[in-house]
């Protein structure tokens, strides 16, 4: 079978419009349904409700009734009837599965553990104090940090068990000082049936975890249920209908991002080796969805990694997975020079960009967006995913532009401290009160008059 990856020749006078397209797919979107999703929704809702609509109608549902509605939609979504009490995995039942685990995991759970704290401990801001003043004035200014009391977390569970999630999401709170941790997964054999799973949670000291997932399991963590006290933020990935239903939520609460399918920009030179590009590319792929973008200026290296690429696609688990992800979501663009390969880099702005080339370092100068960079030929993304320290929920769909990776810093809530004696009240008062002449907001001069009578 021929791999179908598109090619994009920057040379060429079409290539601007292939790449607009790009762009488009890997854009995140909320309004596509398969025609099985659509009879689904009719079959429970009575019509055909796109994604959105659907997340709104559960959100709604579970914030008005409730655990009964958080109970319904768990029945009819993931098929499984569950009662008020069996809801929440009980201590025993993480402490069954903790010493049912393989040693070999826990032990690797400890490594990465202890990997992700040293990173996210050091990159913590420290309290900030600033002081002003002449003669007898007295200004005291503070930033304070102080960690959010309570948290929730997402965690996948549909097609594979995600321990790496846990510890991707819960360590960096842990490092921030976070208390409470409540983590939702679906009542899956991947999510809360799961003993790497559960292990992992009660390895971690966590000792909230719910066997609810999708958007009903996001609505009860926004607004509180029976049995569930609400959170002031929701982390971690999901399918579709986790990420509109974090969308619909903000503002009740915090959310890290809307996260979309997994992608990677591999930006390449003639330096680079082609089974390691290869390997890149699927290893995203394989997610299913997953995008993988090759980029260079060293047009040999294309046809070298297709080639790569036909022989791990046929030798892999998830290689059909990851062959179709790469046919409909990935490509091959052929740059002018390194300038223009950083700017596409950019433009596409990725959740993870391999710079695979001679001088790394150098084009890392060049580049801006991207999620997370990983340097060298010996650096693979896996690292990242797994254990090197920084969190691997990473803003997808282009949203590098602005939006950043999760970390201990996410967990923490900042507040400005100030303080004036009367002298410096004093000094600062014909300022407060052109401005609020200006502004025509008389109480605001008044609370500053009344003072100095």
């Amino acid at each position: 079978m021929t791999l179908n990856i598109p090619t994009i020749d920057c040379s060429q006078g079409d290539a601007q419009s292939l790449f607009a397209d790009l762009r488009e797919k890997l854009s995140p979107r909320g309004d596509v349904v398969s025609e099985a999703g659509r009879q689904r929704t009719i079959d429970l809702f009575g019509e055909p409700l796109s994604p959105q609509q659907v997340v709104e109608k559960i959100c709604s549902d579970v914030r008005d009734n409730g655990l009964s509605s958080l109970l319904h939609y768990t029945s009819k979504l993931d098929r499984k009837d569950l009662t008020a009490e069996a809801i929440r995995v009980s201590a025993q039942e993480l402490a069954d599965a903790h010493a049912a685990a393989d040693q070999n995991l826990l032990e690797t759970v400890r490594q990465i553990r202890d990997n992700i704290l040293e990173f996210q401990q050091a990159i913590l801001p420290e309290d900030v104090s600033v002081s002003r003043g002449n003669g007898d004035a007295n200004v005291k200014l503070r930033q304070r940090y102080l960690p959010l009391r309570r948290i929730g977390i997402c965690v996948p569970g549909g097609a594979a068990a995600y321990p790496s999630t846990v510890l991707m999401t819960a360590v960096p709170a842990q490092a921030a000082g976070v208390q409470e941790i409540a983590i939702v997964v679906p009542p899956t054999e991947f999510g809360a049936y799961n003993v790497d799973m559960l292990a992992t949670c009660h390895e971690l000291g966590i000792t909230e975890v719910y066997r609810v997932g999708g958007a009903q399991a996001v609505a009860a963590l926004a607004y509180g249920v029976e049995g569930i006290e609400k959170v002031d933020k929701i982390v971690g990935p999901g399918n579709m209908f986790v990420a509109l239903a974090k969308k619909h939520v903000f503002g009740e609460v915090d959310i890290d991002s809307i996260a979309g399918p997994s992608e990677v920009i591999v930006l390449a030179d003639e330096t680079a080796n082609a089974k390691f590009v290869a390997s890149d590319l699927i290893s995203q792929a394989e997610h299913s969805p997953g995008s993988g973008v090759l980029i260079t200026w060293h047009p040999p290296l294309i046809e070298e990694v297709k080639s790569e690429l036909e022989k791990q696609l046929a030798s892999l688990s998830r290689g059909d997975l990851a062959r179709q992800c790469l046919e409909d979501y990935g490509a091959f663009i052929l740059a002018r020079n390194e300038e223009e390969a950083a700017e596409l880099t950019d433009m596409l702005a990725t959740e993870h960009l391999h710079i695979s080339t001679a001088n790394p370092e150098a084009m890392l100068s060049k580049v801006q967006n991207a999620g997370a960079i990983f340097l060298g030929h010996y650096t693979p993304v896996a690292l990242g995913d797994y254990v090197a320290g920084p969190s691997h929920v990473l803003p997808t769909g282009g949203t590098a532009r602005f939006a950043n990776g999760l970390c201990a810093i996410d967990f923490l809530k900042r507040s400005s401290i100030i303080s004036y004696n009367k002298v410096a009240l004093q000094q600062d008062a014909h300022a407060v009160r052109t401005m609020a002449d200006k502004e025509g907001l008389t109480a605001h001069r008044s609370s500053v008059d009344l003072r100095l009578e």
